[in-house]
């Protein structure tokens, strides 16, 4: 599709919009507010994605970004949502918000079925987003993460891509020391999100998950995370620092870690999709010399690869007195057009089904059909059966996962006081 040709789609898109949301959204000159994330090239894209909304209203968007980390932002949305803050229209939210914020944000309910995005979405994705009967935010992308490798050296040293954790540690090791002994001082085995926030709950699920020990809260409300297969994860985890992995991934979140691995410096990578494409731009020094697989599973019968789902979506605030742009803007972000944009020019997994079978999509991202396998281990975050508790849960689990991995603390005794405190959050 040629760009003009594209530009034309994208500007329908944005006209839809509008006539779904009202004719109050055709006075010109209204400037909507979005918060998101800084992760990727989202923010430097962002005006290109909204310019056919611009275009077609007549009005402005206008991205207030956020840091990184996801702990962090979303303690930021609880302050200015608390305050009932009627500055910031639209929030760019993490799959696992909803039941926390739900209550001050918008029901998009009939504005997504008018433009027909509640059928054309993942029907989980939708209900992920579901309190109540109320849709409270439209999804924009969707995201599981996978296991970088680096083809070159896997070919160099005759390995195969590990399946297994103790396979990984291994092929890390045997890689790291050759290259090393080649003269690569700087190369590392293996980085991941090891800082103390959302995305070391990510990775440590995964690895708890992988080794049979659960997933912290169970569907039922079941504290199971004190149990011996969470504990050997997280103790085999915490043997990688220092050795397959640098010191400094104890303070790594996604682009700390994405940095040593497009500079050359590693051999494999725990990160989300949106990686895959800045890993093949111009600059990267890996650029055709990766793939990804699924993450690696764990040990014994129980041993099962885990990816922790992921994704982002558009919400609009309950104290936006620019509620009907915000509205129009957000049924924009969420329709096929803007998510096409979005995976041609980031790399996000559309939640649009017809978009995996779009041919410019996959001509852009031909590997977003591998993503396949990888969404079948998807597990999700506790977030559903502790509800409006899930940031504290996820704090408590982040903090005792550090202290272990860090070497501040031994598995068993980190596990023992968690569950302790789990209780102590859950139970009252």
């Amino acid at each position: 599709m040629t760009d003009k040709i594209r530009s034309a789609a994208l500007r329908s898109v944005a006209l839809a919009a509008l006539a779904v949301a009202g004719n109050a959204v055709f006075a010109e000159g209204i400037e909507v507010t979005v918060v998101s994330g800084a992760v990727g090239n989202a923010v430097a894209n962002f005006e290109a994605l909204v310019a056919p909304w611009e275009e077609a209203t007549g009005n402005t968007a206008v991205l207030v970004p956020m840091p990184a980390s996801t702990t962090d932002q979303f303690g930021q949305y609880r302050l200015w949502l608390a305050a009932q803050n009627g500055d910031i229209d639209l929030y760019q939210t993490d799959v696992i918000w909803a039941p926390q914020l739900a209550d001050h944000f918008v029901d998009l309910t009939a504005a997504a079925q008018e433009a027909g995005l509640i059928d054309a979405n993942f029907p989980s994705i939708i209900e992920s987003q579901t309190v109540d009967g109320r849709l409270v935010a439209l999804p924009i992308f969707t995201d599981a993460p996978a296991l970088y490798y680096r083809t070159d050296l896997l070919e160099k040293y005759d390995a195969e891509v590990p399946t297994t954790w103790d396979e990984l540690t291994e092929t890390a090791a045997r890689i790291m020391d050759g290259e090393r002994a080649d003269g690569n001082a700087d190369i590392w085995g293996f980085v991941f999100q090891g800082n103390a926030y959302e995305g070391l709950t990510c990775d440590a699920l995964e690895w708890v998950k992988s080794w049979g020990g659960g997933q912290i809260v169970e569907a039922d409300g079941t504290i199971s995370i004190n149990n011996p297969n969470a504990a050997a994860a997280l103790e085999m985890a915490a043997g990688w620092v220092g050795t397959i992995s640098p010191e400094g991934v104890l303070a790594y979140m996604e682009e700390e870690s994405r940095g040593v691995w497009q500079t050359g410096n590693s051999v494999f990578m725990r990160n989300w999709p949106y990686a895959y494409l800045l890993g093949n731009g111009d600059d990267s020094a890996v650029k055709g010399l990766f793939d990804v697989a699924p993450l690696p599973a764990g040990p014994g019968p129980d041993g099962a690869s885990a990816a922790t789902l992921g994704g982002w979506n558009i919400a609009v605030s309950r104290y936006s007195p620019r509620q009907e742009a915000a509205i129009s803007l957000a049924i924009y972000m969420g329709s096929a057009e803007a998510q096409k944009q979005r995976a041609i020019n980031e790399g996000n997994l559309p939640t649009i089904q017809s978009l995996y079978e779009d041919a410019d999509v996959l001509e852009a991202n031909p590997y977003m059909a591998r993503w396949q396998d990888v969404f079948l281990n998807a597990v999700p975050r506790p977030s559903a059966p502790v509800g409006a508790d899930y940031n504290e849960v996820s704090t408590l689990f982040f903090t005792a996962v550090h202290s272990v991995i860090s070497g501040s603390s031994d598995a068993n005794t980190a596990l023992a006081g968690l569950q302790d405190d789990l209780e102590d959050l859950l139970e009252d």
